[in-house]
This record gives structure tokens, C-alpha cells and sequence, in this order.
């Protein structure tokens, strides 16, 4: 029986599923303890028991186990911690996460971004950082891992046509999705955020480099991380986060910050992503070809009469880059379906 202090660790995001599954860790020593990946390290990994952070090292058998199931340990995991003789920490065990949001790097190779998260705030500049195309792929990320999207536009305080561009969102994104433009600066207009920030949630901030994130993250927590201003002339800010990490919020919820985002690929097939967009499944449901592929099939626009009931009723570059991030995601399948039948069979 592994210990800990539920209250202590509500602080960073335990929730009863994770504690019902941790009583259930095999641990061979007394002395372990349940605590949590706040940051990953070159050289080491950061974990946290709701008081304070400390450094580990991953137990060579489990990162085996790890690596054989293609993954490895990411900000947001539950972890099972021993100490030797020493006084050094090993993490020893690893308990499966609740959700994970995740992506598929230019190589094929899935990556991480944060694990038992509830809530992803999708953090955008209303400056030249405004990409609406971009945008909807992050939300295919996150909604096909089951995380409650949350967008907000950053930069609300200097930038042009504020309110057609939350008009433009608005038309184009899912209704259920909420969108704040606010400026992240200031605790009087984060604090619209407070629904996401109970205690015991857990949030992580995507988006580009220079959208904001740190500084929303150093409002809502109060940390300290460096920021940086935006460069003359191009709108598009420097880098300041360069690894996630995991911060205390005084309410009881924590954020995962990470660095900006340069390529989106989605961890799930065509199939999933495409049902990602609710809105969208719901019309094709109705067109008069099962196969419908939304482009070119005849018919007429209108829901009433037969034909496709998606091209008339969804704006065409909001459907082109959806059919655009399922055809990307089903060629990087096949891709890697071929490589893996023309690798040697090891015989």
C-alpha cells in the first residue's frame, strides 16, 4: 500500500479516480510516496507531493516498460516514488493517466504534452499571432483527448478589430466552445477564467510562442517565469517557455505551461478527428451519400432536399482545413503502416 495525503495532494490535482488506482500500486517499500511529474529534465524529473518539488531519477526497469509502449513520463503524470539509501528518489511505478494530450511529431513519433489534465486553455494573440486555421487544430487536439477546450485571445488590450475577430471565431468554432479576449496582464480580467480554476483541476496553456501563455500562467499563479516582449516590426513573440512545467495556483488548481507550438499533428486517426468537429458530424450524418466527402458530390446545399448538407451550411476554409488535418493525419498512418511492413522481420 502505497501512502499519501489526498488532502495535500488535491492541492495538485488529485482526484479520486487517481487515488482509487494508486491504492492499487504495487510498491516495495514503506517509504513510497504518491506524487506527481511537475517538470521533465534532461538529466532528471521533478516531482511533486503538494508541498514541494524535488528531483528523481526513473528506475531502469520502468523506463524500459515505458519506452516499449512508446511512451515516457510527461508533465501531469502520477507516479510512485522510493527513496534508497542515499537519500536519492526513484520513481518505481507509473500510474496509466486519466486523460493525455498528445501529438505526433514530422517523424511519426508521439509526443507527450501534458497528462490528467481537465481544462486546455487555447491561447491565441489577436495581434499577428491571429490564425483561426491554427486554432482549429488545436482544438482537434485537444477535444479528440476528451479535455474541455477553452480558447482565449490574448493582446486584447492593443489589438486592431478586436471585435470582428471574435465575430469571425464565434461563427466558425464549435457553440459550445467558450472564447475570452482579455488581456492576460491583469487579474481583473483573467479572473472570467475562475469556472476552469477550482480546486483539484488541472489546466494546461497551448498555443505559440509569444501568444501569452507565460503571462497568463504568471496572473493566474503568480509565478515567476521570464517573459519576453514582442519583436519590432513582426508582431510574433520570442520564446520564453522552453519546457513544460507545472504551477500552484493559490485557488487550488494548477497550470501546465509549455513551450510554443510549431507543428500540430494530432495523436488520433481521421475517423476521430473528424468527429472532433460535433457541429460538422452532426450535418454529414444527413448528406445523401454515406461516403460523402463534402467536396464535389451533387446535390443541393440546403438541408431540406438531398445531396451533401455540409458545403452550404459550413464556411468553406473552415472545411478544407478540416478535411485538410484528416487527410494529413490518414497519410501519416499509411505512411507508417508501409515502413513497418517493409522493415526486416528480425528472422
Amino acid at each position: 500500500m502505497i501512502a499519501f495525503d489526498f488532502a495535500q495532494l488535491h492541492l495538485i490535482g488529485l482526484q479520486q479516480a487517481i487515488a482509487g488506482a494508486a491504492t492499487q500500486l504495487n510498491v516495495s517499500s514503506p517509504a513510497a510516496q504518491l506524487m506527481r511529474v511537475s517538470a521533465v529534465h534532461r538529466d532528471s524529473i521533478g516531482v511533486h507531493d503538494g508541498s514541494q518539488e524535488q528531483p528523481a531519477q526513473i528506475l531502469p526497469r520502468l523506463l524500459h516498460a515505458l519506452l516499449e509502449h512508446d511512451t515516457i513520463l510527461a508533465v501531469g503524470d502520477w507516479v510512485a516514488v522510493e527513496p534508497d539509501l542515499h537519500g536519492t528518489l526513484w520513481i518505481t511505478a507509473h500510474l496509466s493517466p486519466i486523460t493525455q494530450i498528445a501529438r505526433r511529431g514530422n517523424d511519426g513519433r508521439r509526443q507527450v504534452l501534458a497528462s490528467n489534465v481537465d481544462t486546455a486553455l487555447l491561447v491565441m494573440g489577436l495581434d499577428e499571432d491571429f490564425n483561426p486555421r491554427r486554432l482549429e487544430r488545436y482544438l482537434a487536439i485537444v477535444l479528440a483527448a476528451h479535455v474541455t477546450p477553452v480558447v482565449v485571445l490574448s493582446k486584447a488590450d492593443v489589438a486592431d478589430d478586436v471585435g470582428g475577430k471574435l465575430a469571425q471565431l464565434r461563427q466558425r468554432l464549435p457553440p459550445h466552445v467558450p472564447l475570452f479576449a482579455i488581456d492576460t496582464r491583469h487579474a481583473y480580467d483573467v479572473a472570467i477564467l475562475e469556472p476552469w480554476l477550482g480546486a483539484g483541476q488541472t489546466l494546461v496553456l497551448l498555443g505559440s510562442s509569444g501568444a501569452g501563455k507565460s503571462s497568463l500562467t504568471n496572473t493566474l499563479c503568480a509565478a515567476d517565469q521570464a517573459t519576453n516582449g514582442v519583436r519590432h516590426g513582426g508582431g510574433r513573440g520570442r520564446h520564453t517557455t522552453t519546457a513544460r512545467s507545472l504551477h500552484l495556483c493559490a485557488d487550488g488548481a494548477c497550470i501546465i505551461d509549455t513551450p510554443g507550438l510549431r507543428s500540430w499533428r494530432a495523436d488520433a486517426d481521421a475517423q476521430t478527428l473528424a468527429t472532433t468537429f460535433d457541429d460538422i458530424a452532426a450535418l454529414a450524418a444527413t448528406c445523401q451519400f454515406r461516403d460523402c466527402q463534402h467536396a464535389s458530390e451533387p446535390g443541393c446545399q440546403h438541408a431540406s432536399e438531398p445531396g451533401c448538407q455540409v458545403r452550404g451550411a459550413v464556411d468553406a476554409d473552415r472545411l478544407r482545413n478540416i478535411t485538410s488535418c484528416c487527410a494529413t493525419r490518414a497519410a501519416a498512418r499509411r505512411r507508417r503502416s508501409s515502413a513497418a511492413q517493409r522493415a526486416p522481420s528480425g528472422k
